[in-house]
């Protein structure tokens, strides 16, 4: 009813014209003192000619108003259906459309030539960065001293930020490299786990690992990434107490800390990009963007992430893992 009384509306002006080309045939017949039937009888034929055409012409805007619809819910590479040429309005908008589109898919091209570029430098930079990385660490497991330990630590972290680097980079690639695979969960955490030994002991805090026994579908390499940066802010938030990782349902896990914990007010916002909250404009180190790779992550694996905190008792994070479970037909 809305588009019938809009196409009304636009159709007005020829509407009225009819309107006032019957009264003046009207005070002309009466003036003349002509029978006002006689003009009555061919308006009316009339009116019945236009009412045919004008229901035609709405049938016809009508499609092309459908038309129009579903090309706006089109990209502009996918857009190909349009409304056939009835004007030379028409021709100019179509042609109009048909040079933003070439513009839009040559800077597109332009864009993904770019990232493409600068992918390819970072992945080099990151592979380079990683051989002194690990001669470092090689040099200082041949000793163990305090400074020795502290400096493993810092060069953990290290390795973490050139990680974090190249999975932002990668997050949008339509070659990014998942492998799906049913893995024993056990194994990735304890991998992950393993990473943080040093930093366990050194700080002091205790770990209470439950073995899991999950069974999941799920990208080892990109879970692990998950993971690790969970555990990192654990670590880098509980001065003292323990880390706890344990089974929660069937196909959930818990990472749990009695860390400084989240104020209210920021739990809604920790996965979003740049945001460190309250946390982290204590500690100037944080950079609001470990989070929120997880959730990025875990949205591209399909499995789930979700955070609670108590400040003063600690965080616990949970993954479910519960949508990759393994068919079988």
């Amino acid at each position: 009813m809305q588009f019938f009384l809009e196409y009304m509306r636009q159709r007005r002006r020829g509407l009225l014209l009819f309107l006032l080309a019957c009264a003046v045939f009207c005070v002309s017949f009466f003036l003349y003192r002509l029978p006002v039937a006689a003009v009555l009888y061919p308006a009316f034929l009339c009116a019945l000619l236009g009412a045919f055409f004008l229901l035609r012409d709405f049938l016809r805007v009508k499609k092309r108003h459908g038309i129009l619809l579903r090309a706006r819910e089109m990209t502009a590479a996918t857009l190909s259906e349009l409304p056939c040429i009835e004007s030379l309005e028409d021709r100019d908008y179509q042609e109009v459309i048909r040079a933003l589109q070439r513009e839009t898919a040559a800077l597109q091209e332009d864009l993904s030539a770019q990232y493409q570029d600068r992918l390819e430098y970072y992945t080099v930079w990151v592979h380079q960065i990683k051989t002194p990385i690990t001669s470092m660490r090689l040099s200082l497991e041949a000793e163990d001293t305090p400074l020795s330990r502290k400096l493993s630590s810092d060069l953990r972290q290290i390795e973490q930020y050139v990680e974090m680097v190249l999975a932002f980079l990668r997050l949008d690639s339509p070659t990014t490299d998942y492998v799906f695979k049913e893995y024993d969960i056990d194994g990735i955490v304890g991998q992950s786990v393993a990473k943080f030994a040093s930093e366990f002991i050194a700080r002091k805090i205790r770990l209470d690992y439950t073995p899991l026994e999950i069974r999941a579908v799920t990208d080892d390499k990109w879970l692990s990434f998950v993971i690790e940066q969970i555990l990192s802010n654990a670590l880098k938030y509980t001065p003292r107490g323990c880390v706890k990782i344990y089974r929660k349902e069937k196909k959930t896990f818990c990472i749990e800390d009695t860390g400084i914990g989240i104020a209210p007010e920021d739990l809604p916002r920790v996965f979003e990009k740049g945001y460190t909250g309250y946390n982290g404009r204590e500690d100037k180190r944080a950079s609001g963007i470990g989070l929120y790779l997880c959730r990025q992550v875990c949205d591209r694996l399909g499995i789930g992430i979700g955070i609670a905190s108590e400040p003063g008792r600690g965080t616990c994070v949970s993954i479910d893992l519960e949508q990759y479970e393994l068919k079988r037909e």
